[in-house]
């Protein structure tokens, strides 16, 4: 049994070392309020230090992946209720400020969490969801979703991660920027051809099976080599190429002493299959 209890969220662990986590709230649509976003810091950040999990598959239950931020509980949550109402715009933003770091930080945990993370987006996938799907590193739709970077539609920038990372994925700016100003809707079709998305399925089945293969894939291997190539990636996609190359030089002095290395060569030379003790 999964120890991983939330409210939010389902969490299971398969033997192979497969996480698999559910946003579960079909009733509200899985719109994200406070508790949702809140749950997935802690899930991820946990699965960072979980030598159990190898590799995650996220997912939503219901008709649609998010319907984005849950409006009606930013109309009366925290971010509607200063924490002193009299003080001044000063005080009352650096709080605010805060709230939103934190609400940064819950997201970015999926990218910081060393296991690759698989998710599948069926249906829409608003707002939050762009931000939460562009801190995964395998993204898979189904042939009816469709995504919106919809927060010019209620006033703001995005502001959890979106406008940072998406240019980084799909590579051409001037699409971005299409998108983000007008929130147009982007379908499934449209967001594999833009490099958005990696495959489109017909069903949410058939989409989770690829998923859950992918990321079956993924844990058989060294777990020492599938969190240093993410961590590798992640910090090169950020620096320049001479910054990544002298880090990766660094960062594999330590790898490279693992039994790993050995046991992939043999199990090659012999073409049997390699069995990797849990990180």
């Amino acid at each position: 049994m999964s120890s991983y209890k939330f409210e939010c969220l389902n969490v299971s662990i398969s033997p192979e070392g497969v996480a698999r986590v559910e946003i579960s709230r079909p009733e509200a649509l899985n719109a994200f309020n406070t508790q949702t976003w809140t749950e997935i810091g802690q899930c991820f950040t946990r699965f960072k230090s979980d030598g159990d999990v190898r590799s995650v598959v996220l997912s939503a239950s219901g008709r649609m992946f998010t319907a984005g931020l849950d409006l009606k509980e930013a109309m009366t949550g925290p971010l509607s209720k200063p924490r002193d109402p009299d003080a001044d715009v000063a005080r009352k933003g650096y709080y605010h400020r805060l709230f939103i770091l934190g609400f940064q930080e819950a997201i970015s945990a999926v990218e910081l969490c060393d296991k690759p993370v698989v998710v599948v987006v069926q249906g829409g996938c608003l707002g939050i969801g762009v931000d939460l799907i562009s801190a995964c590193d395998v993204r898979i739709a189904t042939e009816d979703a469709y995504f919106m970077v919809k927060e010019v539609d209620i006033g703001m920038a995005a502001d959890i991660g979106t406008l940072q990372r998406l240019p980084k994925i799909v590579g051409n700016g001037s699409w971005v920027r299409e998108v983000c100003y007008t929130a147009r809707k982007v379908p499934a079709k449209e967001a594999h051809f833009v490099g958005l998305v990696s495959s489109v399925h017909a069903t949410t089945a058939d989409a989770m099976r690829t998923a859950v293969d992918i990321a079956g894939t993924i844990a058989a291997k060294s777990p020492v080599a599938i969190v240093s190539t993410k961590h590798l990636l992640n910090y090169s996609r950020d620096h320049s190429v001479r910054e990544g190359l002298e880090y990766t030089a660094l960062w594999n002095t330590l790898a490279h002493n693992s039994h790993d290395m050995a046991t992939a060569i043999v199990s090659s030379l012999r073409k049997q299959p390699a069995h990797f003790p849990k990180l």
